[in-house]
């Protein structure tokens, strides 16, 4: 299952609060470590958004190119 770009930025305001919230140091690091991840997940999650957008609109601009042609 693709997850989104919303899912992974809630988790990493999670792993953000998280951090704020610790009191013990290895706690915090680790979820700045986790907050990390997950904001780079979010990152790739909506390039990838974008770069689909952008291949399915060059795929209509040839097919409707096409359907011109053959008339």
């Amino acid at each position: 299952m693709a997850q989104t770009y919303e899912f992974y930025r809630d988790r990493a305001d999670e792993a953000a609060t998280k951090a704020k919230e610790a009191t013990l140091d290895n706690v915090r690091d680790r979820e700045l470590r986790s907050e990390k991840t997950w904001r780079a997940l979010a990152n790739q999650a909506q390039k990838v958004a974008a770069d689909r957008a952008k291949a399915e609109d060059e795929r209509a601009a040839k097919r409707a190119a096409e359907a011109i042609a053959e008339q």
